[in-house]
């Protein structure tokens, strides 16, 4: 048995029916030239028959009246109750009909007495294509884990035809002995001291940066949470029911920007996004006046860490003054996460992990006491980005073609974007609650704000 940190508990804490605590995959696939018609249903057989169930996806949790919850070794793994086949039928099988039916497949919290996750293999869809939907519970991982578990389990090349689930690989972390030498605990201890020590010094001085920023002694310096505008549809109490988009630009047009203006991927993806979501409130009779917020987790692992569990702080980043110039709104964007890397620098990982404990406390206790529509949220929206493999992958020669990650909604929060770079291309996933208005017209004006910045720098 192993505790859980206090931010992967924190999934437990924050989880309702109205804001499940997983995030998925939707792998978009084709199947092999001259494969059957059975090959989608064959393939979810073969997944049964992969019964050897590896950690952490045979571990329950265990909570206690005394202290942390903890995980144990569940005594057996039923499949039938983890993998499930699928198949929509002619005249509902198109692309939004894949994305409503993995939104609906996002909605029910998973089953707590059971390993927190499930697979979905989904048959018929149009062109000979098939999708997994794949969830798991947000305390086992974060994001960048996750996708490079889902990468590890499939081939690089079609004629790698083995096939070897996620759920059958073993993963650092977990289901380790945890004897230790004196040495080796009295470093441990030593390491914990420095930590806290750590801590408390980062947390000092992020007080200081927001105290500072709030009396405008700074500019841009750190971005305020609480400090968005609460009368958009973006945000507000977090609803039962989702609906999930996607739309995708080619890496290759995005470093031509790049190259030219001297900037990053986030620089171009944020620029395009602040763009799109003034049309998108616009398009709604919404005129905000201010930059939009964001909150962006980071990723707090050291370079070739390769543990489990959540490893991420959550950062404010204020976006571009309202401006129809799309270049000066990337040169606004470029300065602001200039900022926020100074920042990132000049506080240790523990601290950052921290202030997004307390934050996310805050946030926390506004949407269990319903007061979400009623106070200013942390921010707008939440905007992430991981990391992808940068070649196609293969499942038993079938191409991997797209992959989507749908993620959860943090409180005060009715939309989550999830950029997600895979085989050349940068998809931008978006799921939100059923209640905002048309969230696939927001991929559409992700497109339009791309090729006003695009016309205006090259």
């Amino acid at each position: 048995m192993s505790k859980l940190s206090l931010l992967d508990f924190g999934f437990f804490i924050a989880e309702t029916a109205a804001s499940p605590k997983h995030v998925a995959g939707l792998l978009l696939c084709k199947r092999p030239a001259k494969s059957s018609a059975s090959f989608v249903k064959n393939l979810y057989r073969e997944f049964l028959a992969h019964t050897t169930v590896q950690a952490p996806f045979n571990q329950v949790i265990d909570f206690s009246l005394t202290g942390l919850p903890t995980w144990r070794t569940a005594d057996s793994v039923d499949l039938s109750q983890h993998i499930f086949y699928h198949r929509l039928e002619k005249g509902s099988n198109d692309r939004q009909a894949l994305y409503q039916y993995a939104a609906n497949l996002h909605v029910p919290l998973l089953d707590r007495s059971r390993p927190l996750w499930e697979m979905h293999v989904i048959d018929g869809l149009q062109e000979g294509h098939f999708a997994l939907y794949q969830k798991i519970h947000h305390s086992y991982a974060d994001g960048v884990t996750m996708s490079r578990w889902i990468a590890e389990s499939l081939a690089n090349t079609p004629n790698d035809l083995e096939l070897r689930p996620w759920w059958t690989q073993k993963h650092g972390g977990y289901g380790a002995k945890r004897k230790k030498a004196a040495q080796e605990v009295a470093q441990s201890v030593w390491t914990e001291v420095g930590d806290t020590a750590q801590r408390a010094l980062g947390i000092g001085r992020l007080a200081a940066m927001l105290l500072l920023e709030s009396v405008h002694l700074t500019k841009n310096a750190i971005a305020l949470p609480f400090v968005s505008s609460a009368k958009t549809m973006l945000t507000g109490q977090v609803t039962a029911g989702r609906q999930f988009s996607a739309t995708g630009i080619s890496m290759d047009r995005i470093s031509r920007i790049r190259e030219r203006t001297r900037s990053t991927v986030n620089h171009v993806a944020l620029t395009c996004l602040d763009g799109a979501l003034r049309r998108y409130l616009a398009d709604q009779g919404v005129v905000v006046d201010r930059p939009i917020t964001i909150q962006m987790p980071v990723n707090l692992r050291r370079e070739g860490d390769k543990s489990t569990g959540n490893k991420i702080g959550i950062v404010q980043v204020e976006l571009s003054d309202p401006t129809d110039d799309p270049y000066v709104r990337l040169r606004n964007i470029g300065y602001s996460l200039r900022n926020v890397r100074t920042m990132m620098d000049s506080v240790a990982p523990v601290a950052i992990e921290s202030y997004t404990i307390l934050t996310g406390l805050l946030g926390q206790g506004a949407e269990t006491f319903q007061l979400s529509d009623k106070l200013p949220p942390m921010s707008n929206a939440m905007v992430s980005n991981v990391p992808g493999p940068k070649e196609h992958l293969y499942i038993k020669g079938a191409r991997m073609e797209e992959m989507h990650p749908i993620s959860v909604l943090p409180p005060s929060n009715r939309l989550n974007i999830t950029l997600f770079s895979y085989a050349g291309t940068l998809y931008f996933g978006l799921v939100a609650t059923d209640g905002l208005p048309e969230v696939k017209r927001l991929g559409q004006f992700i497109q339009e704000a791309f090729a006003e910045l695009e016309a205006c720098v090259l």
